[in-house]
């Protein structure tokens, strides 16, 4: 029943917090962030130092000022960090974040890929695995997509992945000594059942060549 306060939301209870777990999918294979993962990733993310520029942190030139970074990423629940692994290599990272289990909402943030994942098949199913696991396994009624409204990739994963922009937040924060705006897109779970049949019929093998270049685009698959 809808009133004037808003729909009902019959027999809502709070969610569960995420379990720091592992994912197996065909093209990648994510693991809960651990300091052993540290010299790999390093090595991995040193290749393109740019990528640090939309990240509230970094980059970082030695081995031994990510580790220190990383200290307190590999304790922390929120934002609870994972690896994400492309044929057995550490390629990239990403966190589940701003857990709300009282009104159902989580947030896929601090994405960072390395060359060996980035715009690949491995990339777009890690991410699906976390968004299945948030709106899928746990229940929650809202998965978020946040980033900087000046990074262009960014904002066309999120379109491209399905989420809908929901405007910006002019002057939200500031990060390494510049203004940063925000924009905002996010996942329904009512919308979530026909995006995820999508991402499942893009992901078949038989969707890609011998070179692992896609033959259906994602948005060809709804």
């Amino acid at each position: 029943m809808t009133s004037e306060w808003g729909p009902e939301v019959p027999g809502w209870t709070p969610r569960d917090y995420p379990e720091h777990r592992s994912f197996a999918g065909t093209y990648v294979h994510i693991e809960p962030f651990d300091l052993n993962h540290c010299l790999a990733l390093f090595e991995a993310f040193v290749q393109r130092p740019e990528n640090w520029a939309y990240l509230p942190y970094g980059p970082f030139e030695v081995l031994a000022d990510f580790q220190d970074w990383a200290r307190e990423q590999a304790t922390s629940r929120d934002p609870q960090f994972y690896t994400f692994f492309v044929d057995g290599k550490a390629a990239g990272m990403a966190a589940l974040m701003r857990i709300n289990q009282i009104h159902g909402s989580i947030e896929v943030g601090h994405i960072h890929f390395s060359p060996l994942i980035q715009g690949t098949r491995a990339a777009t199913q890690g991410l699906f695995l976390l968004m299945d696991y948030g709106l899928s396994d746990l229940g929650y009624r809202r998965f978020e997509w946040k980033c900087n409204a000046l990074n262009a990739a960014s904002c066309r994963a999120a379109t491209r992945f399905g989420f809908t922009f929901e405007g910006i937040h002019r002057q939200a924060s500031v990060f390494k000594g510049r203004s940063r705006d925000t924009a905002w897109y996010s996942i329904l779970d009512s919308e979530w059942p026909a995006l995820k049949a999508a991402f499942e019929v893009w992901l078949q093998v038989d969707n890609f060549d011998s070179e692992g270049q896609q033959i259906r685009k994602l948005s060809e698959c709804r």
